[in-house]
């Protein structure tokens, strides 16, 4: 016995509203950033990560007082041409301007919530 016309009508319906609702959660997620910041250290490493969706995911080094254990700063970098000039800088001190995006849905935006947007060479 087929189904009623207007139950196929009400279950598209329903998929299409929940599909917009996701995707505008998502889109808020990115595009509202929670917190903003700068933090220094040494670059460790950087590596594009993913099975389907590549992520650039990196590792700073932030030395708080000589002998001290380093703590790490463990982000994510969406942009290319930033990943690129972090490539270029891993280990020197640098300057990382971020972003934080709190409620990514997905792992499929990166694996942190820190995504950096800048990254400036560090002279002393």
């Amino acid at each position: 016995m087929p189904l009623p016309k207007s139950f196929l009508t009400a279950f598209l319906s329903l998929v299409v509203l929940v599909s917009a609702i996701f995707a505008a959660y998502a889109w808020v997620a990115l595009h509202w950033s929670y917190s903003e910041g700068e933090r220094a250290g040494f670059m460790q490493k950087l590596s594009s990560k993913g099975w389907i969706c590549k992520t650039w995911e990196g590792e700073l080094s932030l030395v708080a007082l000589p002998g001290a254990a380093p703590e790490k700063f463990i982000f994510t970098v969406r942009d290319n041409a930033v990943a690129e000039r972090i490539n270029k800088l891993v280990g020197q001190r640098v300057a990382l301007t971020y972003e934080q995006h709190v409620g990514l849905p997905t792992s499929c935006f990166g694996d942190t919530e820190y995504f950096v947007t800048d990254i400036k060479l560090v002279t002393q």
